[in-house]
């Protein structure tokens, strides 16, 4: 027999010509002693975490450079724990920030990060940068993808931050591209939510006769600009940042790009939304350098896979990756470069290289493909 709902319980009320009691309002001063309280606390604790994170170092031993005290998937359970932990009302995105500094500015005791970058400031890569290594990192603006590569793989940068994909737009093809001569891994992976404005020295929409940006950009306000500013100029420039440099001269010229071009140069923004036309317009980037690091607990697996074009190709090269119960996130296909009618596949696979139905399905994958690449094992990005 189906029990009856429960009724709702009463409120007392007060009686009849008593007055309830009003929780008495804090008093400002005292609130504010209770946070510079918790404030030299928090301060003690950072320096007493960096105390520590100064032992792991010493307890390395005598290492090389910055770089070989660095290890991402550490870096990744920590912040994996920070939002574990997080019961607000401070929001996921706040406290990885937060710790992200912390964890960036420890590092930097031993020495600071060198990081590549799409150039010059102000780029959308360089707040990946940001958003992954922290303020405490080195970065090293630079004027193409193929020059990020080459400072990693020579050296002079430890790590490089290269743009992989768009939301809405897709690939960014040279970096795939780069990937089929290039010896560098994947090391880690940045999401970051892209959002686009338009910027002019005199902040009037009505001045503008020409828009500078990356054909990126123009692409992702395809929409909005053909409904507000139909007859303006476009034109394209190697970076947003690039645009903004030249948009800053003139009175009749503006740039697209994200608020900290605004800020390094100088322009004000002539709307004050977003106009990107999808607005959870996403970029993927990647992190890239010399060295394979060990699994994190939530890993992605990178493979470049030859192919010779011939029937049930594709089928042979997908199979084991099914047979072993491994998900495949992305798949891109580009030719490659070696030989005639021989495509290069980039995949993206859930798990880490040294998970035991990787190493599987790789070696029943070797039996059908020309050439395997593994470029890298690395922690799913953490929001």
């Amino acid at each position: 027999m189906a029990s009856k709902p429960s009724k709702p319980k009463k409120t007392a009320k007060p009686a009849a010509g008593k007055k309830t009691e009003a929780t008495p309002a804090p008093v400002l001063s005292d609130v504010r002693a209770k946070i510079d309280g918790i404030d030299r606390q928090i301060q003690s604790l950072i320096a007493e975490r960096a105390v520590f994170a100064h032992q792991v170092g010493k307890a390395k031993g005598k290492l090389a450079a910055a770089v070989d005290y660095y290890r991402p998937e550490r870096e990744a359970q920590v912040l994996r724990m920070v939002v574990d932990r997080n019961e607000g009302p401070l929001s996921d995105e706040v406290l990885v920030h937060v710790f992200r500094e912390i964890m960036s500015a420890c590092l930097a005791q031993q020495e600071p990060l060198k990081i590549g970058y799409l150039g010059p400031e102000g780029t959308f890569s360089q707040q990946a940068v940001l958003k992954h290594f922290g303020r405490s990192a080195h970065g090293l603006p630079l004027a193409s993808i193929e020059e990020v590569f080459q400072e990693v793989a020579s050296g002079n940068a430890d790590f490089g931050v290269v743009p992989v994909e768009n939301s809405g737009q897709g690939t960014i093809q040279i970096t795939l591209d780069m990937f089929l001569t290039s010896d560098l891994k994947i090391c880690g992976e940045v999401e970051l939510r892209v959002h686009q404005f338009l910027m002019s020295r005199t902040g009037r929409i009505d001045d503008i006769e020409r828009i500078y940006a990356h054909p990126q950009s123009f692409a992702q306000t395809a929409g909005w600009l053909r409904a507000n500013l139909p007859k303006v100029e476009k034109v394209p420039v190697s970076s947003n940042a690039e645009g903004a440099r030249r948009a800053r001269g003139n009175d009749d010229a503006a740039a697209i790009g994200g608020e900290s071009a605004a800020h390094v140069y100088g322009l004000k923004k002539v709307v004050m939304s977003p106009i990107q036309d999808d607005k959870d317009n996403t970029t993927r980037f990647l992190v890239i350098g010399r060295s394979i690091f060990p699994p994190s607990g939530h890993d992605r697996t990178s493979v470049l896979v030859f192919i010779h074009d011939k029937p049930g190709a594709l089928f042979d090269v997908l199979s084991p990756f099914a047979r072993h119960g491994i998900s495949m996130n992305r798949i891109e296909s580009r030719p490659s470069h070696h030989a005639k009618w021989e495509y290069g596949f980039f995949i993206d696979l859930a798990g880490h290289i040294d998970d035991e139905a990787m190493k599987q399905a790789l070696a029943e994958l070797k039996q059908h493909s020309a050439q395997i690449k593994v470029l890298g094992s690395y922690p799913v990005a953490v929001p």
